[in-house]
């Protein structure tokens, strides 16, 4: 994974979570939900870079 993938993921992520507790904070479920929502996209997208560097590593040995 490159590094402008990490850090672009993890932008996204503690952006999700700062949108999920600014929606507890205020009661919008709006913005929870859309909280919640840019988490599990980031995470996938981590996930999916980790498959591929694992995948990277194995054709390389």
């Amino acid at each position: 994974m490159g590094l402008g993938d990490k850090i672009s993921n993890k932008a996204k992520e503690v952006t999700g979570e700062a949108k999920e507790k600014l929606g507890e904070a205020t009661d919008n479920e709006r913005l929870q939900a859309e909280g919640l929502k840019d988490q599990a996209v980031a995470k996938a997208k981590q996930a999916g870079e980790h498959v591929k560097d694992a995948a990277k590593d194995l054709t390389n040995k």
